[in-house]
């Protein structure tokens, strides 16, 4: 059983995971079970150069950056289990625990966060209901977009990056995985406002 299973490998899924994975210690987060199906081929950074993100040298190319986030959160966070090269196929539950079935595998965990890309040929079983035109790309592009309020789609099912209506940049999509985070933590802190920061003071 995990207490948050992230889904999808791209910017806002990692992002969300180092977040979540960086507050080990304080004492809300010492027992929870993080995990992230890391799958990475769908992503839109694949074929992405990247040169106007905040702390990103230029001329990262988006395949690269993909491959070091998940050596970052191995090496720095090994204690988010990494699930590679599974793809989602299905989800089942109205709350939690929420049942996720893969091409390989079905686990259980109390709170999902969607993380993949927007595009149109979305097909995640369960989630369908909440599939609507992506309102901040192009119409011709014919992306998707979940349903959701500040990146809630229902109690225990958060959605970020792209697929929660942000546009694509780099930036925005880290920032919203990131935030959905800082939201799941605030939860297990019993609702009080919580984000995680490292310090050279500490």
């Amino acid at each position: 059983m995990f207490d948050v299973l992230i889904l999808g490998g791209g910017v806002s899924g990692i992002s969300c995971a180092l977040v979540l994975g960086s507050a080990k210690n304080k004492s809300f987060v010492a027992n929870k079970k993080i995990g992230i199906l890391s799958h990475q081929k769908t992503s839109m950074l694949q074929e992405a150069v990247i040169n106007n993100a905040y702390g990103i040298a230029p001329g990262k190319l988006g395949a690269d950056l993909l491959t070091d986030s998940i050596q970052h959160l191995s090496q720095t966070y090994p204690h988010v289990e990494q699930i590679p090269n599974e793809k989602v196929l299905k989800i089942e539950g109205e709350f939690a625990p929420f049942i996720v079935t893969t091409n390989k595998n079905i686990y259980k965990t109390k709170t999902i966060v969607v993380a993949i890309g927007s595009a149109n040929t979305f097909a995640i079983e369960g989630l369908l209901r909440f599939v609507e035109p992506h309102q901040k790309a192009l119409a011709e592009k014919q992306r998707i977009q979940l349903k959701n309020r500040d990146h809630k789609v229902i109690e225990g099912i958060y959605v970020s990056g792209t697929l929660a209506g942000c546009r694509s940049q780099v930036a925005i999509a880290a920032g919203s995985g990131a935030d959905v985070a800082t939201d799941i933590l605030t939860l297990w802190n019993n609702g009080v406002p919580t984000q995680s920061h490292d310090s050279l003071n500490k």
